[in-house]
């Protein structure tokens, strides 16, 4: 039997809550990964263009999109994803590698606490969010190598109460975890083996045996940095195979074009940032939390 026929109409769709930053201060200035060059013209307004179309499809698939105030900068606020992770009522906010993102922090710390996320600090080690931290399940899925320190990983463990898996990313345009991997659903990933160290290609193979693999052509469109709410992946277009092995599975895939926000290394996972409230730590085995309240941020 084709994996086709035996994903087919098994998939389901779980409303997710994100956290969005609008790409206003946009600009590519400085370097701080392959991807930048400030040589290169990058616009706010089409990055805000591109950024919308994203957003109002999350929305239009069901989901609740908070918006976090940009800063003036700042302009890699935009990838929100990279300032927490949250789960369960718990944020941990992130500590920047690069000084130019460190005022980032300041932001989120006062987000998260003012509305009422029961236990909210900044990470004490070098911790760049749900760039390097992706919950798969019960477990956290965590990348080191070049931003994130391995110290951050015990310390996310012992925050959030629930096994990290620690995973060694070797090639430098692969900087964060979410350029090289993605959850599909609590059991399912996609991922890159060539961003991985040995040790980690091994364990990822062990551990998620029927994985989605993707080719080097897609990776480095960064075809894995997409969003998938278990049935819907949304991910930069321009991938080649990875959206049509994803449909023979069962998911519904999307086409986002977001060129303008791939000039500073960033795509859709890194535009947005999953809020875990108390639904997902339940399922995931993890403890229970009231869900914090949702932000009453406009548009």
């Amino acid at each position: 039997m084709s994996r086709a026929m035996v994903y087919q109409g098994s998939r389901v769709s779980r409303p997710r809550h994100y956290l969005m930053c609008r790409p206003t201060h946009f600009e590519v200035v400085y370097s701080i990964n392959p991807w930048m060059d400030p040589s290169r013209c990058a616009s706010a307004d089409a990055g805000l263009s591109q950024w919308k179309l994203l957003h109002d499809l999350l929305v239009d698939l069901g989901h609740t999109v908070d918006l976090i105030e940009p800063s003036p900068g700042l302009p890699d606020m935009v990838f929100a994803a990279n300032g927490a992770v949250a789960v369960g009522g718990q944020a941990l906010v992130a500590r920047f590698r690069h000084e130019q993102r460190a005022p980032e922090a300041a932001g989120y710390l006062e987000w998260f606490g003012l509305r009422g996320w029961r236990e909210v600090r900044q990470a004490d080690f070098v911790n760049e969010g749900e760039g390097d931290f992706l919950q798969a399940g019960s477990r956290i899925l965590a990348g080191t190598g070049f931003r994130t320190e391995p110290k951050a990983h015990r310390e996310a463990e012992e925050f959030f109460g629930r096994p990290v898996v620690g995973l060694t990313l070797i090639d430098p345009r692969f900087y964060h975890l979410d350029t090289a991997l993605a959850v599909l659903d609590n059991d399912e990933i996609m991922y890159y083996p060539g961003a991985f160290a040995p040790e980690s290609r091994d364990l990822l193979a062990a551990l998620y045996p029927d994985a989605v693999l993707a080719e080097e052509a897609d990776a480095v469109v960064f075809g894995l940095n997409a969003v998938s709410d278990g049935r819907h992946v949304l991910l930069p277009a321009g991938t080649r195979n990875l959206a049509g092995e994803l449909r023979d599975r069962g998911f519904v895939t999307f086409d986002v074009t977001i060129a303008e926000l791939l000039k500073a290394g960033g795509g859709v996972k890194c535009c947005t940032l999953e809020l875990h409230t108390h639904a997902d730590s339940t399922a995931a085995g993890g403890s229970s939390a009231e869900m914090p309240p949702e932000s009453d941020t406009p548009f």
